[in-house]
């Protein structure tokens, strides 16, 4: 066990690599200035190379690169020059971090990865951004697979017991429409009717975050009724691949000779699917829920820009709209870090519930 989470570990770090590289290498070849986007309409000559000195874009780009994995590494290389001349120059502003070897002129530290300032929030690090908005878009995303998970499988169940029947037919119908439609349109659809044309009787907003500030601006209060649209709708998809799931799995696995060996010594139809056919009906749910699970934290761009959902997905909206890429950069790998950690995870579980697949 301990050598296989450690494996999935070490691949998950190469894999991560692998993102950082094209993530710094696309946003590197993209048009635009990022110090005359700081400055705006200010800028002189002068401003221009302090602020490329400042984001060391003043360097090659081998060495760029060098800079950007010195930043994100937990363990790195540091200037300890208090004149803070250099990019690499140990400042308390930019780093959190503790000391650890000295090495004369340079100093090795172990500190939080550094994702850089945001362009066009200057002065705002884009940790701190993303530590506002991702726990909203986590909110958003287990809400949603909550739904999508208790839904789709009861639907999966009930779509295999009735095979044939009109039952059946209709949630096939109803899943593949939930499947092909985009979840953008689906956000437009929900929002319009749900919020707009029967808000009379729902009470539901078109847009809205988890938190809100009240009209007298005294205090934030939370708004739960802003999370049941953008969650249903973001649960969709995976409601109707969860459905779909169960009911093929559940179907091929009470044609199985240990399931008949089970009715043949007379336990109930109720028992043979709850404690025999259901717990290995599930293992491609579970496999299918880790993937849609990452999934949504970077598919939840659409849904949160349609319903105003203050998270993630809409602060890259937002960021791409003017070219901040230090956003853009880290959201994309701390949703590829998530990605990671979820897959080992559910990799482990897989393991537990079904008895044929053991981990050494």
């Amino acid at each position: 066990m301990i050598n296989y989470i450690l494996n999935k570990i070490f691949y998950g770090f190469l894999t991560l690599f692998g993102v950082i590289t094209v993530v710094f290498l696309l946003f590197s070849v993209l048009p635009g200035d990022p110090a005359r986007m700081m400055l705006d309409q200010k800028e002189d000559p002068e401003q221009l190379a302090q602020i490329r000195k400042k984001l060391g874009l003043d360097q090659p780009l081998w060495k760029q690169y060098a800079f950007y994995i010195n930043d994100l590494s937990p363990i790195s290389f540091h200037n300890n020059d208090e004149a803070n001349t250099t990019y690499t120059s140990l400042s308390s502003e930019k780093y959190n971090y503790t000391k650890l070897i000295d090495f004369g002129t340079n100093e090795m530290v172990l500190k939080t990865p550094y994702l850089r300032e945001s362009f066009q929030k200057q002065g705002k690090n884009v940790s701190t951004i993303i530590g506002e908005t991702l726990p909203n878009t986590i909110v958003l995303a287990v809400a949603s697979i909550i739904i999508a998970t208790i839904f789709g499988v009861l639907l999966g169940i009930i779509s295999a017991l009735m095979k044939d029947t009109w039952v059946d037919r209709l949630l096939l119908i109803v899943t593949s429409f939930g499947m092909s439609i985009p979840s953008f349109f689906a956000a437009i659809i929900i929002a319009y009717i749900f919020a707009f044309l029967m808000h009379d009787i729902t009470g539901l907003n078109m847009i809205g975050s988890l938190y809100e500030v009240d009209d007298l601006g005294e205090g934030k209060h939370l708004m739960l009724k802003n999370l049941i649209l953008p969650a249903i709708t973001l649960g969709s998809r995976p409601l109707a691949v969860f459905t779909q799931l169960t009911r093929n799995s559940l179907l091929e696995v009470l044609n199985q000779d240990y399931i008949r060996t089970a009715f043949a010594k007379g336990l109930s139809r109720k028992t043979v699917i709850t404690k025999h056919a259901l717990r290995n009906a599930l293992n491609p749910v579970v496999t299918a829920i880790s993937g849609w699970f990452a999934s949504m934290l970077a598919g939840s761009v659409f849904v949160e820009f349609v319903f105003g959902w203050n998270g993630l997905g809409k602060e890259i909206v937002n960021a791409l709209n003017t070219l901040d890429l230090p956003i853009v950069m880290g959201a994309v790998l701390v949703i590829a870090v998530m990605f990671i950690v979820i897959n080992i995870i559910v990799d482990i579980l897989y393991g537990i519930l079904d008895p044929r697949v053991r981990i050494k």
